[in-house]
């Protein structure tokens, strides 16, 4: 008999819509003894939260978020709302001894991920933080061919993340659709937004950041707060850049911005090592780039591998050789992982929980700490 993982979800914009979709996919691809049932969605608008509820089949929804994680038919929350509000829900959640499923990035700062980190550490309560694109098939097999040490010696990683979306001056900031545009609710801009994802998926290939020496930029510095109709002063940063040094010995450039004309969603890394070197790119997600040095002179260069096949990670559970995945795979692959660990909690884990998120979030703390001093900073360790 398999044993049901009863969902609260918090939200249901963008990521909620993500995070269902996973829910609804995973026992029809995956074979696990742990499966979500969709109990309970939550969200302000009364109107609005009950119609995704219908349309995403879940059995109820909630007004408050604080009777949803109060609930004894709910075994597991899953926190998808803005950034400020990560770590008051979480902690509740884990005084009613729910599991906790978080979006990224873990909190507003390193501070309130200590707490967060101590209080579930303590309960024993399984987590998750949804860094997704780890999950992706050629993502998952560049870390295992780096996890096996077919580069030998890691020399560089770079990675970048591009958007445009931010440009017009006209575009204004907070309310329930552009939070991300307001520092008290997301923290930071593209640090915390976008440069999360390239540090998780970096520190889960290559290992710990140890220094980073950065720069931010806010090229608009008014908009209109939705919320009060004023103009207010933009304290987000819209591009970053920063430079790495990792555990390893090997050097890193990362690039974020949301300034990049002609760039939905770019995000890109590529690894040189002694005898290899790979690269990815999100805009052809189902193909891993790879370079061997060790093939002979005549026959050298980078071949792409297509990251379908049966033998490489997740695909085999989809369709044949050959048909591509998606962006929405992503979080079937992470929910599996989740769920696969309940299965057997002995099994290291492979995603990443709140204490390695703790760690991307000091990287993120110490990239906006350098920027404001003008200073390489000190990476401090989870």
């Amino acid at each position: 008999m398999k044993k049901q993982i009863r969902i609260g979800l918090i939200g249901y914009g963008f990521m909620g819509r993500t995070h269902s979709n996973a829910y609804s996919q995973l026992d029809h691809f995956f074979d696990t003894q742990h499966v979500p049932v969709r109990q309970a969605v939550c969200g302000r608008n009364e109107e609005a939260v009950k119609e995704f509820a219908e349309k995403w089949g879940y059995a109820s929804y909630e007004t408050d978020w604080r009777e949803l994680v109060k609930r004894d038919d709910i075994d597991a929350i899953d926190i998808c709302t803005p950034n400020n509000s990560h770590a008051e829900i979480a902690l509740e959640c884990i005084k009613h001894g729910k599991m906790v499923l978080c979006e990224k990035p873990l909190a507003l700062n390193g501070e309130e991920g200590e707490a967060m980190v101590k209080a579930i550490e303590e309960s024993g309560l399984p987590n998750l933080v949804w860094y997704n694109y780890r999950f992706l098939p050629a993502v998952t097999h560049a870390k295992n061919i780096v996890a096996a040490g077919e580069l030998g010696r890691i020399f560089h990683y770079r990675a970048n993340f591009l958007q445009d979306w931010t440009i017009s001056e006209d575009l204004p900031q907070g309310g329930a659709a552009l939070w991300r545009l307001d520092a008290a609710a997301a923290g930071s801009g593209v640090t915390g937004d976008l440069l999360a994802h390239c540090i998780d998926t970096a520190r889960w290939i290559n290992g710990n950041i140890v220094s980073v020496s950065a720069m931010t930029e806010t090229f608009i510095k008014e908009r209109v707060h939705q919320e009060t109709g004023e103009k207010q002063a933009v304290t987000i940063d819209d591009a970053c850049s920063f430079l790495a040094r990792f555990e390893n010995g090997s050097l890193a450039i990362f690039e974020s911005t949301r300034y990049a004309r002609g760039h939905k969603a770019l995000k890109t890394f590529e690894i040189n090592g002694e005898h290899k070197s790979l690269s990815w790119d999100l805009h052809d997600l189902n193909r891993l780039s790879y370079f061997d040095h060790g093939v002979p002179s005549d026959r050298r260069g980078w071949s792409s591998i297509h990251c379908s096949d049966g033998d490489q990670p997740y695909a085999g559970n989809w369709w044949v050789p050959g048909l591509c995945l998606g962006y929405e795979h992503s979080f079937t692959h992470g929910l599996y992982e989740f769920m696969k660990s309940l299965d057997d909690p002995s099994a290291e884990k492979q995603y990443p929980d709140f204490r390695h998120a703790l760690g991307t979030q000091y990287v993120c703390d110490a990239v906006l700490e350098s920027a404001r001093t003008g200073q390489w900073v000190e990476v401090k360790q989870s």
